[in-house]
Formats: structure tokens, sequence, C-alpha cells
């Protein structure tokens, strides 16, 4: 676990590098490297969500091109290198999928896109793929600004889980 003096004495570099794993928004991490030092830990918690709400359109899907398509395990491994660890781990619920559910994940994927421009964001963690896949198929009916902020809120629920994964590592 580290705490809140070693992380506000990190390089700045380091500490820019473990925020972009957070959260893939160019401005949420400058804004959180300008708020440095840290006062707690839970202060952390605060500033990421209250940045995160002061956002908008362009950094959420910023940060959505930073996650690898629900199932896709492929660009998990390659594209994704830096923040596998922690998406893998978020999407396990996929390891046991079928393949009818993976594919389905795809062709939704697909469709979801399609629609709405972005990939489909979902706070995999504890998460099965069917669960996943029911989710998807329960948002395609959305419309797009409606989706966009309820993707925007699953990202700041995906951010919470690995700055606490940061910080208790």
């Amino acid at each position: 676990m580290k705490t809140i003096h070693e992380i506000n004495r990190l390089p700045e570099t380091e500490c820019e590098q473990a925020l972009q794993n957070c959260c893939g928004s160019t401005r949420w991490v400058r804004q959180m490297l300008i708020a440095r030092p840290y006062e707690s830990a839970e202060f952390i918690f605060v500033l990421a969500e209250n940045i995160w709400c002061g956002l908008g359109e362009d950094d959420f899907l910023e940060a959505f091109s930073h996650h690898p398509k629900i199932g896709d395990r492929e660009s998990l491994k390659k594209k994704f290198a830096s923040t596998a660890h922690w998406a893998g781990n978020e999407q396990s619920g996929v390891n046991a999928a079928t393949e009818a559910v993976i594919e389905a994940l795809a062709k939704g994927n697909e469709a979801y896109e399609n629609k709405f421009g972005f990939i489909f964001i979902v706070c995999a963690t504890g998460k099965s793929a069917e669960e996943m896949l029911a989710i998807l198929q329960a948002r395609l009916p959305n419309e797009r600004e409606d989706e966009l902020l309820i993707a925007a809120a699953e990202q700041a629920k995906i951010t919470a889980l690995r700055l606490q994964k940061w910080i208790t590592e």
C-alpha cells in the first residue's frame, strides 16, 4: 500500500503514467497532477470524481478510447498492454464465457459502436460475460446523449477502482 506521502513524492512522469492508467483523459490527468500534493487518499477519490464531472464529451471519448472492447482478448494483450493487468482482471468474467456469448458480445459491441460512435463502456468488475451482454443489449435502445452519460458514469466507476488498485499496490 502506498502512503499519501509516497504518492506525493513520485516523480511527475511516474505519477502521470499511473493516473493515465486509471483514466485515459488527458485533461483529467493534467488536472489531477496540478492538484498535487494530495491531502489524503480520500481527497484523491473526491478530486477524481469532481474533475471527471467537470469534463465534457471529448474528454469522455478520449478516456473510452483507452479501453479494450469487452471480450476482445487480442486488443487487451496488444494495444492495452499498460493497463492489461487491471483490465484483464476487470473483464475476468469473460474468461468462462461460451463461444456463443463471446460472439454475441462481438456483434453487440459492433452494433453499439456503430450506433453511438464509441465503444461500450461498463464497469466489468464482478460481472459475468452474460451479465455484460445483457447490459449491452439493454443499453442499445438508448439515445446517444443518454448513453454518453451512462458510459461516463461507468468510466468514473472504473477510474475509482483503478485509483484504489494504484493506491493499494
